[in-house]
């Protein structure tokens, strides 16, 4: 059970983050915010992934003007989704100037570092926590190593000069992301935020110093955490990053809501931050999203690719089938598939899982045992086409079987 450090909680609409509750997952979208359809229909791609929190830029006054029709398009679609708004430098003004944006939005996101320099920083920030707290709106401050507060960066570095063991230029910053933090959320509350409106965040794109931050501001705060990189990058870097840093943080109980910043390549699926930070959850038996699919790696013994398609077309399938069959069968989160590749770990994968299937390696009789429950029930064969059809099926009626509420299926007939 998942045993978060910070002790507040922080409603954004009906979903609670902190104190306990489950890891929340969000996301970002990456459209032109002015173009509402368009970011109405990534929110919407986003929130049927999976995600809970979906954050948009708002940075021109068109883009705030679009915020209520983007609320609306998700409304009329069934999507309730919270919004929440992500404002720099011009914050203050968006909120003040239009007045619908700050009430359809669901959370504010502000950085302090890019709210002003001296006096009118604090004059910035204040207002926008005013404008926070007459709405009823909660606000995630969150700091970034690439935009700290200068002035209270270039004091800190000036102090650590006159040290006679001076710390490395990454230890100031790293004390600088976490100070300036704290000082904001000073302010916050001065202003008339409660502790219940505020979330953190200290984001930072090397994982060993994000989990350094964390792990400070975790003993200095009881506050929720927002954790995730600033940039993760592309590919597989940035879901190992990703991974590596909020990994350990997650397992010793410092953060409450993720998001995998992902750089998507062109053309590529936005959705897929939203599926790494599921699987990382999972993993780490925090949440259950999702049927999980164990699949071969593949080896000199594996003679051709059609473990990695059918693989491929099982989790397919699942995504596709899995908004009904959360509606329908309860519990399907937990299903485990196996697609293997040969007899080395083949059957004893496919019997561990719920459902699974070994194919042959080289030099294997052409046969496809399938288990069920840790037993073998079938033994496929034919063409791929065929024995991806006949597994599909199996699935399918084991999940019909296993999960499927009796009213539902009675009702169906």
């Amino acid at each position: 059970m998942f045993t978060s450090k910070s002790t507040h909680s922080v409603a954004v609409n009906d979903i609670l983050i902190g104190g306990g509750n489950p890891v929340v997952v969000q996301a970002m979208t990456n459209t032109d915010t002015e173009d509402a359809a368009a970011t109405a229909a990534q929110c919407l791609a986003l929130a049927e992934a999976g995600a809970e929190l979906v954050r948009i830029t708002v940075n021109t006054p068109h883009a705030a003007t679009t915020v209520r029709e983007i609320a609306d398009r998700l409304a009329d679609e069934g999507c309730t989704v919270p919004l929440i708004g992500d404002f720099h430098y011009n914050g203050h003004r968006l909120l003040r100037n239009y007045p619908s944006c700050a009430e359809r939005l669901a959370k504010y996101r502000i950085n302090p570092g890019n709210v002003g320099k001296g006096t009118a920083q604090s004059i910035h920030f204040a207002e926008i926590c005013a404008i926070a707290r007459d709405h009823g709106k909660p606000v995630r401050i969150g700091v970034n190593a690439g935009s700290l507060d200068q002035e209270l960066l270039e004091k800190l570095q000036e102090e650590n000069q006159r040290k006679e063991h001076p710390d490395s230029a990454q230890a100031v910053i790293d004390r600088c992301m976490v100070l300036s933090v704290l000082n904001s959320t000073e302010e916050a509350l001065k202003g008339g935020l409660t502790e219940n409106q505020i979330i953190l965040s200290c984001k930072s794109s090397q994982p060993r110093d994000l989990i350094t931050v964390y792990r400070e501001l975790a003993r200095k705060t009881r506050q929720p955490l927002h954790l995730g990189l600033t940039e993760a990058g592309l590919g597989t870097k940035g879901l190992v990053w990703s991974a590596a840093a909020m990994g350990v943080l997650l397992e010793e109980g410092i953060g409450d809501t993720i998001r995998v910043s992902l750089t998507p390549e062109r053309g590529g699926d936005r959705c897929n931050e939203v599926y790494a930070a599921q699987e990382l959850l999972q993993a780490l038996a925090l949440r259950q999203f999702a049927p999980s699919v164990t699949a071969c790696p593949g080896c000199g013994r594996t003679s051709s690719d059609d473990f990695q398609q059918l693989a491929a077309d099982t989790q397919d399938y699942i995504r596709k089938r899995l908004p009904e069959w959360r509606e329908s069968c309860p519990g399907i989160e937990s299903l485990k598939v196996a697609v293997m590749g040969c007899i080395v770990n083949g059957p004893g994968e496919s019997r561990a899982a719920h459902i699974g299937i070994s194919l042959p390696g080289s030099n294997e009789a052409p046969l496809c045992p399938v288990f069920v429950d840790g037993e073998k029930t079938h033994s496929l064969q034919g063409t791929m086409e065929e024995i991806t059809r006949s597994f599909l099926s199996l699935l399918e009626d084991y999940v019909m079987t296993r999960y499927h509420r009796a009213d539902d299926y009675s009702s169906s007939q």
